[in-house]
């Protein structure tokens, strides 16, 4: 169980309708994996009710699985949307709400992952943190941290991953506003 929640739905019935409001709400199809890491991942649904649901979403077309460059997604059919609109409502908001933020939070992980790739490379005397942030088909920025040790080199890497963007826009602040430091000297 993660950081999000404390309790589970504790019938498949409910979990079919908790994926189907899941993914009426993302408007777009998305993979098996990402589905079940996003299900599990939130807390709220246990693996058996999940692939419960799954088969059953499927056998009854609620859901579909369509292959696309190798990859299964997970495309919500005109009955499975029928039944997030009309039974979303008897799944409490908590579930909901934290189903929809183990979704945000996967996506935005798998966003930053894409474009920042660090790697932590251990020297004589602590580590160098090679950090490498990406936009589509170059780089935007190279940069070599040092830190003491792995833990220390580890605690960069995370911090720089939880928001690559802006970790470069910081860098980037800092440079075009970087000035030479003007003394005034008293005239006597």
């Amino acid at each position: 169980m993660n950081e999000f929640s404390a309790a589970e739905l504790n019938s498949a019935h409910d979990v079919k309708v908790l994926l189907c409001y899941l993914l009426e709400k993302l408007k777009e199809p998305v993979t098996e994996d990402q589905l079940y890491e996003i299900a599990l991942d939130s807390g709220v649904i246990n693996y058996f009710h999940y692939m419960e649901a799954i088969d059953s979403l499927t056998e009854n077309h609620s859901i579909s699985r369509e292959v696309r460059d190798g990859e299964t997604y997970i495309v919500l059919e005109e009955k499975g949307r029928y039944g997030a609109d009309y039974f979303n409502d008897t799944i409490p908001y908590y579930f909901r709400k934290h189903i929809l933020r183990s979704a945000l939070y996967y996506f935005s992980k798998r966003k930053h992952e894409r474009d920042a790739d660090i790697e932590i490379i251990p020297k004589n005397n602590g580590c160098e943190v090679d950090c490498r942030i990406k936009d589509a088909d170059y780089d935007l920025m190279r940069l070599s941290l040092y830190a003491p040790d792995e833990e220390q080199a580890k605690f960069i890497k995370s911090k720089i991953m939880l928001d690559p963007a802006g970790f470069y826009s910081k860098v980037i602040e800092f440079v075009l506003e970087n000035e030479e430091e003007k003394i005034d000297i008293p005239n006597e």
